[in-house]
């Protein structure tokens, strides 16, 4: 369900889930064909109706990643989860006739099988969906945690994961005041007041604890490492918060890390030449198909670009900016025009949700990221990749060095189109929301795979379908 590494209890709920999701749409299929059986003739082997069944199963969850099904924070409302079971069976539906069944005819069986058996998924997937929300089933692989401190660096916990969405796989127990620890607003009800130097063990046994965070401020000669020891031998997990955070979160602390965790941690390990090369042909193929797919797009969206103002201003419909990219290097990165010809005559300011240099067109293509197609042509000159962090203006940049820690290592991979701070972080125009985002950049850095690039991938067509992002 998740992209994030998870605690091994944790994944009971996820296999759960989508063995019982992939059961449902296999058997969907199966009836959509016995019914398809006995209303025409001759009648499709069980073989093929098997194939058929997991077919369907793989392209409705595939188009069900691609809107957002299975990000396990996802906050809709019923009516919302609909809406994306609906498109997700749409899509699934051209895929299949579109292009699987146009490459194996041999397996089609006709389109009103495929009406049935979206029909029947529609119904069971939004059932289980409601059932497996009300129960909570996540409740049986919920690992207990205690918490190894109760200052800063323990109330970034309770700050950021406040909603119950955030603590799906985990429960806090509470919080341990651990000697040096400074009072950071953590609630009383939260704290729990043990001899942790001579009885930790003792509280985590009786207390049925499965994982203990390391959150104190002071960490030298204040942990009983005796205990840490017997706690970790007995199956226990001893994690740090910086990797606490990152798991649960899908994001790195910038504000907690310290220059050992980098130099001595896993990841980051990514100037590999093949890697590089290899990068480089992948985003240069995706970028000619989608250039075939979307050149009738571009061309409509650059004339109404001219309609609206380039016609009488004399303004060109394409945008060129200065933009940070790979090892701080300058380029120039091409888009549609978005904004009035003077949006800039009193100088660069941040881009925000609601700003009033925006055209009319520049409003739809903007919350739909048509402006963003242009940059194809970056991809092609090998400046910039299909996904990766945002590349952002030098003005920006020299101030969010400054100020940031770690800003500049986003600079170590090409920057993207889309990247994993767009799916996981919604509109940002301050130096606060370029700081979040940069947690999620780093993230991004570390975890660098073709995994997680095609994941980002998939899940943009819901940053795009729903105007989601930036």
């Amino acid at each position: 369900m998740g992209t994030y590494r998870r605690h091994g209890k944790s994944t009971i709920a996820d296999k759960l889930f989508l063995i019982s999701e992939v059961t449902l749409l296999c058997l969907s299929s199966l009836i959509a064909s016995y019914l398809h059986n006995k209303l025409n003739s001759p009648a499709i082997s069980l073989d093929y109706r098997l194939i058929n069944a997991g077919l369907f199963a793989a392209a409705v969850m595939l188009c069900a990643l691609s809107v957002g099904l299975y990000d396990q924070k996802l906050r809709e409302s019923h009516g919302g989860i609909i809406k994306r079971v609906l498109i997700t069976l749409l899509f699934s539906a051209l895929l299949l006739e579109g292009i699987v069944f146009n490459l194996v005819s041999f397996l089609h069986i006709s389109p009103l099988y495929l009406a049935v058996a979206s029909v029947i998924a529609l119904f069971s997937l939004t059932a289980f969906r409601a059932f497996f929300h009300y129960n909570d089933i996540t409740r049986i692989s919920r690992r207990r945690v205690l918490v190894l401190g109760a200052g800063e660096r323990a109330s970034i916990i309770e700050r950021r994961m406040r909603r119950s969405v955030d603590k799906l796989f985990f429960e806090i127990v509470g919080f341990a005041h651990i000697e040096g620890d400074e009072s950071a607003g953590i609630p009383d009800e939260k704290l729990v007041t043990f001899d942790y130097k001579n009885n930790l063990y003792q509280y985590v046994i009786d207390n049925g604890i499965d994982q203990l965070v390391i959150a104190c401020d002071e960490r030298r000669n204040m942990l009983p490492v005796e205990h840490l020891f017997k706690c970790k031998s007995r199956g226990v997990e001893v994690i740090e918060i910086l990797d606490f955070i990152e798991r649960e979160t899908g994001q790195i602390a910038v504000n907690l890390i310290y220059p050992s965790w980098i130099i001595y941690g896993n990841g980051l390990d990514l100037n590999h030449r093949f890697k590089t090369n290899l990068d480089y042909k992948l985003n240069l193929l995706l970028a000619l198909i989608l250039l075939t797919v979307t050149w009738p797009v571009m061309l409509l969206t650059a004339l109404l670009i001219y309609l609206e103002d380039g016609r009488k201003t004399g303004a060109s419909v394409f945008y060129r900016q200065v933009r940070i990219g790979y090892d701080g290097k300058p380029f120039y990165i091409l888009k549609f025009r978005s904004m009035k010809p003077d949006a800039e005559k009193n100088g660069a300011r941040w881009a925000s949700a609601d700003d009033d240099r925006v055209t009319r067109i520049g409003k739809f293509i903007r919350k739909y990221r048509i402006d963003e197609l242009p940059q194809l042509l970056n991809v092609l000159k090998g400046e910039m990749g299909f996904v990766g962090p945002r590349p952002e203006r030098p003005e920006f940049v020299n101030e969010l060095v400054k100020d940031i820690p770690y800003y500049s290592q986003r600079h170590n991979v090409k920057p993207g189109l889309t990247g994993w701070a767009q799916l996981k972080y919604p509109y940002g125009a301050t130096a606060e929301d370029a700081q979040e985002k940069l947690k999620f950049d780093l993230y991004y850095i570390k975890h660098r795979s073709l995994l997680l690039d095609l994941t980002i991938l998939i899940r943009t067509v819901e940053i795009v379908l729903f105007g989601k992002g930036r």
